[in-house]
């Protein structure tokens, strides 16, 4: 039963980095293993949005899809995604984003298990080292979204 978290300080607002995060269809252009993905629904209320996507990952000539809920909450803000089908048996993804000094602490996490252990085996430490990189990946999403800074505390 796998899982990571990561709390990264960022020079970016929060709403900066929630807004990279929110726009799913950006995905394969830079998220590791991300090969495509697909907003299949879209319910907006208020500040909070509820998408289910599908996602394609690959890795080398393995390719899975897996279909997602995920719940946009601009009032916090915060990123939430729950598993609606695919190889895991749980897929439990969050994003937080809090004002601080300079910029926001972004927190990522995911808790996940795949299905089959014949997957976890094949794949198991590529999507844990992808996993780490993901808080990084947006980082350099916002440099090269809104221009590079450095943080100022």
């Amino acid at each position: 039963m796998p899982s990571f978290e990561t709390r990264r300080q960022v020079p970016f607002t929060p709403r900066e980095m929630f807004d990279l995060v929110a726009d799913v269809e950006r995905y394969p252009e830079f998220l590791p293993l991300c090969e495509g993905l697909r907003v299949l629904s879209r319910n907006d209320e208020g500040d909070q949005s509820t998408l289910v996507a599908a996602m394609d990952v690959g890795y080398k000539g393995i390719r899975e899809t897996f279909t997602s809920r995920v719940v946009l909450d601009r009032t916090i803000p915060s990123v939430r995604t729950d598993l609606v089908q695919g190889p895991f048996n749980r897929l439990v993804n969050k994003w937080d984003f809090a004002e601080t000094p300079g910029g926001c602490e972004v927190t990522f996490f995911i808790d996940y298990e795949f299905k089959s252990m014949i997957l976890q085996m094949l794949v198991g430490s590529v999507f844990e080292q992808a996993f780490k990189r993901f808080a990084e990946a947006f980082e350099e999403r916002a440099h090269a979204t809104y221009g590079r800074r450095t943080h100022s505390a």
